[in-house]
């Protein structure tokens, strides 16, 4: 990932890379969402550790991020005979774009006020300098 914004800027992204960029998510969280994606139905931890090759607990983790980043649902099964198990599903996609465009818009209002402190700042102790004599 790039350090600063120009590079950013710069940088060619694809569309799955906002994932990383807009929750520090990593590329096993991609590869559980696109598994989940690719499902027909909901999968469980087991099923989506088996799609990308990885331990039971190691795709659990990876689950509980995708689901705090909104990204994912658990809904629970119920056994016919008694008990459950939690199977998780992608969230739609529009709610996940809503929710991205509502951060990019708080963090942008947020930039907006760090320049205007930046510039209100700068020009203040630059307006009380003495000129440079030659």
């Amino acid at each position: 990932m790039p350090d600063s914004m120009c590079e950013q800027v710069e940088q060619e992204m694809v569309c799955e890379g906002l994932l990383e960029c807009f929750h520090g998510l990593k590329q096993l969280d991609r590869a559980c969402f696109q598994a989940l994606v690719d499902a027909s139905d909901p999968l469980t931890v087991d099923e989506i550790a088996e799609a990308v090759d990885r331990e039971r607990s190691t795709a659990y983790r990876s689950v509980q991020r995708l689901r705090q980043s909104g990204f994912i649902q658990k809904e629970q099964l119920n056994y016919e005979h008694g008990g459950y198990c939690h199977v998780y599903r992608p969230t739609d996609p529009s709610k996940i774009a809503e929710q991205m465009q509502r951060l990019l818009n708080d963090w942008y209002a947020k930039m907006g006020q760090l320049i205007q402190e930046f510039e209100r700042k700068y020009a203040d102790e630059t307006e009380h300098r003495q000129p440079i004599e030659s």
